[in-house]
């Protein structure tokens, strides 16, 4: 039986700020996201990832998401890498991309890269050699699935997968609609059998851990189906996850921060006028109602 994820939860694992404390204390993530077709993807995660706290964010992707992004937050830092023919990141900058990720803290890779041959060699390249914790997102996703086998991070290091149910059904070689008829059951049994967290996303998404572990979530609302909600939500994850966060801590206080600034959103907004960047306002409150 799935354990419900609450405010008490969520705040025991977030501490308050030391006063002493610097940038380096939170955590150092590199993402690589974004192409010329889905900059606002690399954007939204970018923000995500430092309105959750992280302290350093280098975003690693073209020259036209990179423009794209530093116009909206400035608080990033930046890897400009080549351009693939699809207009997404050239397997030529992985070597570039792998020695900044040796870095990090940790490594959000996928949202808005684009499914094409260039994403899948760069996450044959960084999943193992990257040498930090991964969290894999949209295309990196996408990727992993037509890959033979799960790419992973080296030596045992946590790797978090974030997929909504076609991608949960690409990944398990299933239907969509088997994965929906047993949410809990598919999302545990995979992460057991790949020693990963899953976070399957939807309405009341689950999130199930490696040792059997599973909770749902009972924050969000219907407002949160558009297009860039998920990227936020990854980059909220790989930014608690940089901070320290065990996996599947940082992926349970993820997913209900992100539902509950969308219920207050809602009720600002509205459902159907609500957009994912309004989000950034109401998470805010939200840190600031908890002292944090």
């Amino acid at each position: 039986m799935a354990k419900e994820i609450d405010a008490q939860l969520v705040f025991s694992q977030l501490a308050p700020r030391r006063p002493d404390s610097h940038k380096g204390s939170y955590g150092r993530l590199l993402c690589v996201c974004g192409s010329t077709r889905f900059r606002g993807a690399a954007a939204l995660a970018v923000e995500g990832a430092l309105r959750a706290g992280a302290g350093l964010v280098t975003l690693a992707s073209t020259e036209p998401v990179i423009a794209a992004v530093i116009a909206r937050c400035p608080e990033c830092t930046f890897l400009p890498c080549r351009q693939s023919a699809e207009g997404g990141v050239s397997a030529q900058s992985g070597r570039a991309i792998l020695e900044q990720a040796r870095g990090a803290g940790a490594l959000l890779f996928g949202p808005g890269l684009g499914h094409t041959a260039d994403t899948a060699a760069l996450l044959e390249l960084l999943g193992p050699g990257g040498g930090c914790p991964l969290v894999l997102d949209a295309d990196g996703l996408n990727a992993a699935a037509a890959l033979p086998e799960l790419p992973r991070p080296a030596a045992g290091l946590p790797l978090i997968l974030t997929p909504h149910p076609g991608e949960m059904a690409r990944l398990c070689g299933l239907t969509i609609a088997e994965v929906q008829a047993s949410r809990e059951g598919i999302a545990a049994s995979y992460a057991r059998a790949q020693a990963c967290v899953v976070v399957l996303k939807g309405h009341r998404t689950i999130v199930a851990g490696p040792e059997g572990e599973v909770y749902q979530n009972t924050t969000g609302n219907p407002g949160l189906a558009r297009g860039g909600s998920g990227d936020i939500l990854a980059g909220m994850t790989a930014a608690l996850l940089a901070q320290g966060l065990s996996p599947l801590m940082a992926a349970v206080c993820a997913v209900w921060l992100h539902g509950a600034a969308a219920d207050r959103c809602a009720a600002r907004l509205g459902q159907l006028g609500m957009l994912p960047h309004d989000l950034f306002t109401d998470l805010g409150r939200l840190f600031a109602e908890y002292g944090r």
